[in-house]
């Protein structure tokens, strides 16, 4: 038999669990917006997406596919030496080592740049297509995929936005031919499909 209180609470726990159910179907659907993305299998991660800047936002009516932190990472890069030069500097374009967990479970971020579901293979390339400035780290991105490879998580992406960096910049001052530096960095990636043209 029900107490008046235990019904106040089996009717509060369901208008919040309703409540959480509408937030997330809301910041699930809403393109290009803050939110929680979440996936209730085995090692997925639910991580918030940041406000994204104008200048790098995906195309509009992009659905969410899932979003991603950088557990451990690193960019690469390597000593460009002019010729006829002894010493150069870290110049060149960097190559990305990384490790992230989100909603999807485990990716592997690495040159291409490309990144790689760890849980069932499906595999995206891509090449910039816009960027936005951040002091004293990498700039955040917007990437248009160029490659699918398999059926997965990673199928549906279109576009990735890189947001919310830190570190990831290139050493300065003079360098040797051949030399590399890799600089730990972080990030959040963001994997969206675009609607049909």
């Amino acid at each position: 038999m029900l107490t008046n209180r235990s019904r106040i609470r089996t009717l509060a726990a369901a208008g919040i669990a309703t409540a959480a159910t509408a937030v997330v179907t809301v910041t699930g659907a809403a393109p290009a917006q803050a939110g929680v993305h979440e996936d209730s299998r085995p090692g997925a991660r639910p991580v918030s997406v940041p406000l994204i800047p104008a200048e790098i936002k995906p195309p509009k009516g992009s659905k969410l596919v899932g979003a991603y932190i950088v557990t451990s990472g690193t960019q690469t890069y390597t000593c460009v030496v002019p010729a006829g030069a002894t010493t150069g500097a870290f110049t060149g374009g960097s190559v990305p080592e990384a490790q992230l967990i989100g909603t999807g479970g485990r990716i592997h971020h690495f040159g291409g740049p490309s990144w790689q579901s760890v849980r069932d293979g499906s595999l995206v390339t891509a090449s910039r297509a816009a960027g936005s400035p951040v002091d004293g780290a990498i700039p955040e991105l917007l990437l248009k995929v160029e490659t699918h490879s398999g059926k997965g998580v990673l199928s549906r992406a279109d576009f990735i936005n890189r947001l919310r960096t830190s570190g990831g910049v290139a050493p300065t001052g003079s360098c040797t031919a051949g030399q590399t530096a890799s600089v730990p960095y972080g990030s959040i990636y963001v994997f969206w499909d675009a609607p049909a043209a």
